[in-house]
C-alpha cells in the first residue's frame, strides 16, 4: 500500500504502508510533518510534548535506515522485537548529552516501565524506516519499551565503543512492535496525545491499553512466522557494499589457505552467539567430514548448575562468489553427525537449492550460515574494511598459539 505525498495529511498509519515523499529538492517534501501531527523533520529520533505543559512526551518516532553498519538496528518479524541503537554516536560527549536528547528518552521510559508505577507516562513509539527511494518512508507499527522475554536488566544496555582511538558510550534498547489488528492507527488518537491526553485512550488501539494497564507483561507482539522457503542464491548472498568488501577480502586473504578459514568459521560463529564455546580444529587429513567441533551451551546464568553442553560439528567452506555448495559437501556433513549432536554449516558463499532442500525437507539439524550472515555478523561485532585486516591476522596469531 502506499499513500501518496498530497493525500499524507489525512492519512492513518497502516502497518507496511510506503508513505511517499515530495517531490521539491528541500525539507517541505519530507513526509513526516504532513503524516504525523507536530512532527520534527530531522534526526532519528523525533518527539512530541503534550500541550498541556506537564513537560512529558505524547509521542515519539524512532526513525532508521536499517543500513548503518556500525549502528545495525534491526526488526525480528517472527519475534516483534525491534533493536534499536541511541543517538550518542561519535565521541566527545557523554552517554545522554545529545543533541535530540533520545538516549535521555531511553532512560526515561525504560526507567518507568521497570518501576511500573507510572506507566501512563510512557509514550507511543512510532516505528519508521527509509525505503531508499527518494523521502518515502515505510511504517512498521507501534512499539512499546521491552519484552517480556527480555529480563529488565537487558532491555536498556549501554554500551562503549570506539571511533578514530576514542571511546564513548551509547544505548542499545528494544523494544516490541505491538499487534494492532487489521485496524489502522488513527489520527485522532495522536492528536489526543498532544492536545486532550486525559481522553487519549478513548482512540488508542486496545493493545496499547493493555500494555498501560499491565506493563511489560500486558505486551502483545506483532509476530510473523516465515513460511519454510528454500532462500535464494541472491538471498544467501545479500549485503550491503561494506558487507560485500568484507567477505572479498576474507575470500582473498584465504584464497591460497583454504584450511585457515576454519579457525576464522569458528570466531564468526563465535560472535554470532557466545553460547558457542570450545571449539577446537581438527586436522586436515583426519577431519573425518568436519572441521571443527565444539558445544553450545545453555545455562540458568547462577553458579549451582551445571549448563548444559550440546556437541556440535562444524564445516567451513571459503569459496568464491559462484561457487556453491552442493548436496556432496552437506551429505559429507550430515553423515558424520552423531546421535544427539547437531552440525553448522558455513560458507562465504551460498548453498546450492538441492542442498538446502534436502536440509529442510529431511529435517536435519544443521545450521546453515552463508555470505549473508556473515555480513551481518561482521557488522554487528563492528568489523569492517578498515579492521578486518587486523581481526584476520589475530586469529591466525591465535590459532598458531
Amino acid at each position: 500500500m502506499e499513500v501518496q505525498f498530497s493525500d499524507l495529511e489525512k492519512a492513518d498509519l497502516v502497518i507496511d504502508a510506503i508513505y511517499k515523499g515530495g517531490a521539491a529538492p528541500n525539507m517541505s517534501a519530507e513526509p513526516f510533518h504532513k503524516l504525523i501531527p507536530g512532527c520534527e523533520n530531522a534526526g532519528g529520533f523525533r518527539k512530541k510534548l503534550r500541550d498541556d505543559g506537564s513537560g512529558k512526551y505524547a509521542y515519539v518516532i524512532l526513525y532508521t535506515s536499517m543500513e548503518e553498519l556500525e549502528w545495525p538496528d534491526y526488526l525480528d518479524e517472527e519475534t516483534g522485537i525491534f533493536r534499536y541503537y541511541g543517538d550518542n554516536r561519535v565521541p566527545g560527549r557523554e552517554l545522554t548529552d545529545t543533541k535530540k536528547k533520545g538516549n535521555k528518552i531511553l532512560e526515561t521510559v525504560f526507567a518507568l516501565l521497570n518501576e511500573g508505577t507510572k506507566l501512563e507516562d510512557i509514550p507511543p513509539f512510532f516505528i519508521f524506516k527509509k525505503t531508499g527511494n527518494g523521502r518515502d518512508i515505510q511504517f512498521l507499527g507501534l512499539a512499546a519499551p521491552g519484552n517480556p522475554k527480555i529480563s529488565p536488566d537487558k532491555d536498556l544496555v549501554a554500551f562503549w565503543r570506539t571511533f578514530k582511538e576514542k571511546r564513548f558510550q551509547n544505548y542499545e534498547a528494544h523494544f516490541t512492535i505491538l499487534n494492532t489488528g487489521i485496524k489502522p492507527i488513527n489520527k485522532q488518537w495522536i492528536r489526543a496525545l498532544i492536545s486532550d491526553y486525559a481522553n487519549n485512550l478513548l482512540y488508542a488501539p486496545d493493545v496499547w491499553k493493555k500494555f498501560i494497564n499491565k506493563g511489560r507483561v500486558g505486551i502483545v507482539a506483532l509476530k510473523s512466522p516465515k513460511l519454510i522457503n528454500i532462500p535464494s542464491k541472491y538471498e544467501q548472498l545479500q549485503s550491503d557494499i561494506e558487507g560485500n568488501k568484507c567477505l572479498e577480502i576474507i575470500r582473498d586473504y584465504y584464497r591460497e589457505n583454504p584450511y585457515g578459514f576454519e579457525a576464522c568459521a569458528t570466531n564468526i560463529i563465535s560472535k554470532m552467539d557466545t553460547n558457542f564455546i570450545g571449539f577446537s580444529l581438527t586436522r586436515p587429513w583426519r577431519d573425518g567430514g568436519m572441521d571443527a567441533i565444539g558445544f553450545y551451551s545453555i545455562s540458568t546464568g547462577g553458579k549451582a548448575n551445571f549448563p548444559l553442553k550440546i556437541d556440535c560439528a562444524l564445516e567451513a567452506k571459503c569459496y568464491a562468489i559462484d561457487n556453491a555448495v552442493h548436496v556432496r559437501q552437506m551429505s559429507r556433513l550430515i553423515s558424520r553427525i552423531r546421535y544427539r549432536q547437531f552440525g553448522i554449516l558455513i560458507t562465504t558463499s551460498y548453498v546450492d537449492s538441492q542442498a538446502y532442500k534436502e536440509v529442510v525437507e529431511d529435517g536435519h539439524p544443521i545450521l546453515i550460515v552463508t555470505a549473508s550472515d556473515i555480513a551481518a555478523i561482521l557488522r554487528k561485532n563492528a568489523i569492517n574494511t578498515t579492521n578486518i585486516n587486523s581481526w584476520l591476522n589475530s586469529i591466525d596469531e591465535a590459532d598458531r598459539k
